[in-house]
This record gives structure tokens, sequence and C-alpha cells, in this order.
């Protein structure tokens, strides 16, 4: 299979230079200013050699300036998962009290209160970013524990926070994860590392007694989704308390889950939670909550300087703007009645992958999470990190990429997430669910 995948690649590439002539001018004539020739390192992951260029992008709609038109899955990798330029949030930016004032307004309070009532956590500072929002709260949970170290899962997502580039090695000890950039000290040194729905390393890795918190998402999906196993998050919980560690939840992706996040879905008990990317409709903006004993535990450390050079905050967070794209994307965009669709929608796409499994015999799963959705090269979905990991196979993921992409169907560049929105439609489905029925085809023939 991965023989033929790389003759029928050779075949895409060439169908992908016919169709993106303009996208290819475009980016021949960036990398004259732009570093690789895109605005962002992570753009050059798009199969076929340049990415495409955007003329337009509406719901769950994209146009290119070649004129091909996209159902999008991908969805700003989650950035959009309210759909592009919903259009409550374009309206009430152009309505809002300025952009950055360095003042609070009113839809800051809404927004706090929204989340509080969907997370179940009284208190909410705002990031402009979920890195942002989770650097700050490994500080505090330091600053208030007294602990210098962090534990993580492995193969783990939390955006560029310094702590979390790390993996396990063959020997089962912690090691900088493999490409990581520049790092100011060996992350070996800051985190220890525990395997998902693997309880016994979580508290072998917490008896140390020096873990101020878990950063965790309470599913894995930057490796793929891995879907925690009955009784471990609980367990994680119980664990945390008995060894006096602090519990973050990142719901920055698995907001898919619902509402309130798996939080919310599955009634979970966190110190912590933290949030970006889809919540602000597009508009860069994360946020973190905390409980009332955390922010108790705060307000105690009177030598931390919360409010200027301690390392926490910035000039542009909790900015106008974002917080008033916040407030209309949660009332009026990312509702409960959006979450059922899009959950409905995501269900029958995974029934369109696994017949389409089913019917030629490929021996590969697909895992869902609320509305979000990913296929794995394995017979079973993987339950760790690492198993997802060494299920990853890069040349079969450009070419269904490619061929997805060449069909007018766009999933994340990374992996293979598909995400659906609220303007994601069952036409948008069944365009994926042809394309990757021809796209086995092909390569099982």
């Amino acid at each position: 299979m991965i023989a033929k995948a790389g003759s029928l690649l050779d075949r895409e590439r060439g169908r992908f230079a016919e169709t993106h002539p303009a996208s290819r001018k475009l980016h021949e004539e960036a990398r004259l200013s732009l570093l690789a020739g895109v605005p962002m390192t992570w753009m050059t992951m798009w199969a076929g050699g340049h990415p495409i260029y955007v003329a337009e992008a509406s719901g769950a709609r994209v146009v290119d300036v070649d004129g091909n038109d996209y159902s999008d899955f991908c969805l700003g990798d989650t950035g959009a998962m309210a759909g592009h330029m919903p259009a409550p949030t374009m309206s009430a930016m152009a309505a809002s009290a300025g952009i950055t004032t360095m003042l609070p307004t009113e839809d800051a309070a809404w927004a706090g209160e929204e989340l509080a009532r969907r997370f179940g956590l009284p208190y909410w500072q705002f990031a402009l970013t979920a890195t942002d929002a989770n650097r700050w709260m490994l500080r505090i949970c330091r600053e208030v524990t007294g602990r210098p170290k962090v534990l993580v899962f492995n193969w783990c997502y939390h955006g560029s926070v310094d702590e979390a580039f790390v993996t396990l090695g063959p020997d089962g000890r912690e090691r900088s994860r493999e490409g990581n950039v520049g790092p100011q000290v060996d992350p070996a040194h800051t985190t220890r590392v525990a395997e998902f729905n693997d309880i016994d390393s979580v508290e072998a890795a917490l008896a140390h007694g020096d873990v101020a918190c878990v950063l965790m998402e309470p599913a894995l999906t930057n490796i793929g989704i891995v879907l925690p196993e009955d009784g471990f998050l609980a367990a994680v919980r119980d664990a945390c308390t008995r060894a006096g560690t602090l519990l973050i939840i990142d719901e920055t992706h698995t907001l898919s889950a619902g509402p309130g996040g798996c939080t919310a879905a599955w009634e979970l008990e966190p110190d912590a939670v933290t949030l970006g990317k889809s919540i602000g409709g597009g508009v860069p903006i994360g946020a973190y909550g905390v409980s009332t004993e955390l922010a108790e535990r705060i307000a105690a450390a009177e030598d931390a300087d919360l409010e200027d050079t301690g390392g926490v905050g910035g000039t542009l967070a909790g900015n106008a703007l974002s917080l008033a794209a916040a407030r209309a994307t949660l009332s009026e965009v990312l509702t409960t009645d959006a979450f059922a669709q899009m959950s409905a929608l995501c269900e029958s796409f995974v029934r369109g992958v696994e017949q389409a499994l089913e019917r030629f015999g490929v021996p590969w799963s697909i895992v869902s999470l609320g509305a979000r959705a990913e296929y794995r090269f394995c017979p079973e979905p993987p339950r760790t990190g690492a198993e997802s990991a060494a299920a990853t196979d890069r040349s079969l993921e450009e070419y269904l990429h490619l061929y997805l992409l060449n069909r007018g169907v766009l999933i994340t560049p990374f992996h293979n997430m598909a995400l659906m929105c609220p303007a994601t439609t069952e036409e948008d489905v069944n365009r994926h669910t042809e394309a990757f029925n021809a796209a086995l085809e092909e390569i099982c023939a």
C-alpha cells in the first residue's frame, strides 16, 4: 500500500501543479520576503509543495486564488471552529468599544460569567492565545505550590509552552522532543512525563513530591485523538489531590466535545481550565479559569507580581475587540444547538469513513470527540500517545491529504483531523466521503 501511495502521489502532485498556478506564483514571490515563503512556518506543512493562497473564506467554505472551491474540515486547525467570519462575530467586532485600550469592557465580564457557567470554574482571565494561558497557569501553579516541576503526557500538545516539548525515550526517561528549537533549558529538567491511560505512571511521577501541576488534555488530540479509558481521568484527579498537585485541563482542542468541552461533558473537576483559538470566532484570544480555592491561594501570594513584570499578562490581553468577538461567538455561534448539529454531522463523517474502510478491507481506525474526528493507520484506536505516534505514516498522510485537496476537501495538514463547524453541511461530509472512498479504491487496486 505504501509503494502504491508513492506512485499515486506523483500523479497527484502533477494535478495540484496544473490546478494551482496562481498560488504557486504568489508563493514564489513570497519567498523573496518571507522565511520559507509563508507568514508562519506551520503553513509549509500543506501537501503539494506549497500552500494554496486564500481568496475567500466563509462558513465552512474556502476559495483559493485559482478559483478552486473547498469544503474546509481543517478550520484553521480549530481556530475557526465557529466557521469562517461568522456574522454575529463580525457585527460585534464592528461595534466594539475599541481595539486595545488597556481598560475593561462589559463584554469581558459577560464572557467570564459565561465561561464560568459552561466550565464550572468561577474566576477567569484572558490572554491572546492558549499558549499564553497555559504558560501563565504553569507560573501561577509553581508560585502557589512552591514546587518546581510540571507533569505532562507523552506526545502531548499545549501550544509552544517550553515545558511541554518533552517525550519519553526508549529507556522510559524524559528527553527533549526531537526538533525542539533552541530550548532555554532541557525540558527534562522542568518536566515529568507520564503515559496517557497509565495511572501507574502518573502516580510514579507525582510520588517525587516536586510536581506543581498536571497539565493535560482530557483526550490527546494533536497526535491523533486518544480517548481516556473508563476511570482514568477520575484516577488522575484523585492522584493529584493526594499529592497536593494542581490539575489543569487544556480544552483548546477538546472544546469540540460540547459547549463546556470535556470538563462539562464528562463532569471533570479540575483546579483550572485553559482555552484558546475558537472562543473568539477566529479572533486571537485565550482564557484560563480557576477554582475558588486556587483563586484564594493566588490572592494570598503577596510577593507575586501579577500586575506588572512577574511574567503573567500582556498589553494586548483582554482587549476590547477580542472580548467583543468572544461574547458574540459564545452567545450566538458556538451554542448548545450548534454543538448538537456539529456532533451529528461528525457521526455521519465517521460512518462514511468506517464504511469505506470495511468496503476495501483497510485495517485503519477512526476516533471521534464530539465535532472532531481523526483516522489512524492502525486497526485499533491507540490508547497512549506513544502508540498513536507509532501509527503515523507520512507517505500515506501526504497521499491522502493531497488526494482530498485536489478534490476540494481540506483536512488538517499536520495529521488526519477533521472538524465540523456550525456552517458545515451534509453535502460537505458527503464530499469527503466520496473523495475518501476514491482514494482508498485507487490505493487498494
